[in-house]
């Protein structure tokens, strides 16, 4: 296929996705199968990789979500994001209706009232029609920019048509929406169900998992969190007309494909608006995302620019905020869980009530500190709360109802599953057990150490660990070496080849270098990097555990909190009680990394990867690059000798080309790897 025939193609896939995005995102109506869209979308991505060169930055590949970030570059708005006043009661919304009559004048005010989505206030700025940049509100004078993030959301326009569809005038050469992104009720929970598998701990409600998600660095997980948005509002603009009330502006945006919400009123008097906020209350938990109150707009802007701003809101709008459903129950036991991280979490096992629709008997106490601020005993009264209406919490303690002493709580400071030692780490609020064979981490610790970073074990995936645990093949992280090639062959879906791949990946781990294993052991607080300085200081992991805090915290990258990490784990009886197994199983303790070899294409230089590689995973590059003695770094400065081109790439080839940075492709990278194989 040459090049304006791929370009056609593209073009044709591209606006094909995306209106059946539209239809299914924006409208809920699905006109093709999961298959068919997958389909398309992986047509469009094969053409894209075949000529890289054809790849916009509107594709509706780019939703999928690209190469991970370093971090969050801060931006300024052009239009500060102001926080809203709140009311909880109708008093105050008529104070504000006079407020508003007064400042116009004594000329009254039409009101739109919107639900107030409890999610994440974001910017959306278009440049020609295409979308350029996603900020979250932050302190409302700078934010973050999530762009990468917010592209993967499929209710969010990539670009605009030229011409407003039902507005007649011309599109503005930049505009700034205004929305809030928020996860929806069955996604939350989906995620909460698949956190709870893992031993995760659980986000307290939808806004807090939304929030969480946006500040991923890594896109592509951001892409399976299925996050959603309602635009609402108008920021800077020129070069364009836009309508001129709240009313026609929501509709304005509608046609240009963005998601508005429908459920809103054009009230005449602030009656109506009481009534209709009175209306929506009933309606909260038939909805599919979270809302916790309404947001009263006078109408028309020019009367919103006449009303102005305070220092912190506009004088134009309130918020009145629903009051969370609350129930007075009694607090039988108070329970610890703990997760895959070692992190002990209190629930409240509750005396069955009845709370927003739903009968509760656990609820939240989700720390120590939360316990001890409580002061929470097992008798005691407390009030109850659907936090973010979906987890409940404890919210307080009615102690007028103490009529006998009771015994005040005491959060072990043992694992409740090993017995192990449960700490404190520094600055941390979360206690965890650091047991290295704690059986309630057994399976996140094992999935961590067989990881490609770490020991890389092949076909140890995550269905076959919860197989060899849960038929107790596996007690300890060590007894992976220790698997009996019968037993694990007679496994479900395993058999004879599969059990002796397994097995000879395990008996490949063995060989592994120091940095991998140190960091495939799963220290709190320590990373690869982390890791590969330790390694870079002490010869073994013998060493490594001689060390003391404070000779630790000598090297450079290594703080106080790590040190206390390290020093805590290697004292643990459960750790060195599996390190010895590990020993004794053949695992090298000691394995350097080849010395850095001179004289190749790569000797002392810094290359960085953007984008997807065809024939190398980003960790198998990187480690080709160092063997043959680069280094290979995460971001592009001045000091950067290569940019290795995949496709989808990132802002890295941005800033590599700005730079006057050497470009590799894919070719080329590979005619250096086999010139320094020589």
């Amino acid at each position: 296929m040459d090049k304006k025939t791929a370009q056609k193609k593209i073009d044709g896939l591209r606006r094909e996705i995306e209106d059946h995005n539209y239809k299914y995102y924006v409208e809920a109506r699905q006109e093709i199968s999961d298959y068919e869209f997958d389909r398309l979308m992986k047509e469009l991505i094969a053409l894209e990789k075949q000529f890289p060169d054809l790849v916009s930055p509107d594709s509706p590949s780019r939703r999928v979500g690209g190469e991970p970030l370093e971090g969050f570059k801060t931006v300024e708005h052009k239009i500060p994001m102001l926080s809203m006043d709140n009311t909880y009661n109708y008093d105050e919304l008529r104070e504000f209706d006079e407020r508003v009559l007064k400042g116009l004048g004594g000329n009254k005010a039409e009101y739109v009232v919107e639900e107030k989505i409890d999610g994440v206030s974001i910017s959306l700025t278009y440049e020609n029609g295409v979308l350029t940049l996603g900020s979250t509100r932050g302190d409302g004078r700078f934010g973050d920019d999530v762009t990468e993030n917010i592209k993967t959301i499929r209710a969010i326009p990539l670009s605009l048509p030229r011409e407003g569809s039902s507005f007649k005038g011309k599109l503005p050469r930049f505009l700034e929406a205004r929305g809030e992104v928020y996860m929806p009720k069955k996604s939350f929970e989906a995620l909460n169900k698949e956190r709870e598998k893992e031993g995760e701990e659980l986000f307290a409600n939808p806004r807090n998992a939304c929030a969480g998600s946006l500040k991923l660095l890594d896109p592509k997980i951001v892409a399976k969190r299925n996050l959603s948005i309602f635009v609402h509002g108008r920021g800077y603009y020129e070069g364009g007309v836009i309508p001129d009330s709240q009313e026609l502006f929501l509709e304005f945006l509608r046609s240009l494909g963005f998601r508005v919400n429908e459920n809103r009123c054009l009230a005449k008097s602030i009656e109506e608006v009481i009534d209709f906020i009175d209306k929506r209350q009933k309606k909260i938990e038939s909805l599919g995302y979270g809302i916790d109150g309404m947001v009263v707009k006078v109408n028309r802007f020019g009367e919103q620019d006449r009303l102005g701003f305070t220092s912190k809101s506009p004088r134009w709008m309130i918020a009145y905020k629903y009051p969370a459903e609350q129930a007075i129950t009694i607090l039988e036991d108070i329970v610890i869980q703990v997760g895959r991280t070692g992190t002990l979490t209190p629930v409240a096992h509750l005396k069955p009530v009845r709370l927003a629709g739903t009968t509760v008997s656990r609820a939240s106490l989700h720390n120590k500190d939360e316990i001890e601020r409580l002061d929470a005993r097992v008798g005691d009264h407390v009030a109850v709360e659907k936090c973010g209406l979906i987890i409940p919490k404890v919210i307080r303690v009615l102690k007028d109802k103490r009529t006998q002493p009771l015994k005040k709580y005491v959060f072990p400071d043992h694992c409740p599953v090993c017995g192990g030692k449960a700490i404190s780490i520094e600055e941390e609020v979360a206690v965890r057990c650091i047991n290295l064979a704690c059986p309630a981490q057994l399976k996140g610790r094992i999935r961590h150490y067989a990881q490609r970073e770490a020991m890389d074990i092949e076909g140890l995936g995550i269905a076959l660990i919860d197989q060899l645990v849960d038929s107790k093949m596996i007690r300890d992280l060590a007894d992976i070496y220790y698997l009996d090639f019968d037993k694990v062959a007679a496994l479900e879906r395993m058999g004879e080849k599969s059990a002796k791949n397994l097995l000879d990946g395990i008996e490949a781990s063995k060989k592994r270098t120091l940095p991998r294993l140190v960091y495939g052991l799963g220290i709190l607080n320590v990373g690869f990097h982390t890791a590969e300085v330790l390694a870079g200081h002490y010869k073994s992991i013998g060493e490594l555990e001689k060390a003391t805090e404070d000779e630790l915290c000598r090297i450079h990258e290594v703080g106080t909190v790590v040190a206390n990490s390290i020093v805590s784990f290697f004292k643990e009886r459960g750790a060195r009680e599996v390190l010895d197994k590990l020993k004794k199983a053949g695992v090298a303790f000691d394995l350097r990394e080849k010395p850095r070899l001179e004289g190749t294409p790569f000797s002392a230089k810094t290359f960085v990867i953007t984008g997807t590689l065809e024939r190398y995973s980003r960790k198998d590059a990187e480690d080709l690059i160092k063997r043959f003695g680069g280094y290979a770094a995460s971001s592009v400065s001045r000091e950067t000798d290569f940019l290795v081109l995949g496709s989808e790439p990132g802002s890295k080839y941005d800033t590599a080309k700005k730079l006057g940075v050497p470009i590799l492709k894919e070719a080329d990278f590979e005619k250096m790897v086999r010139e320094a194989g020589k």
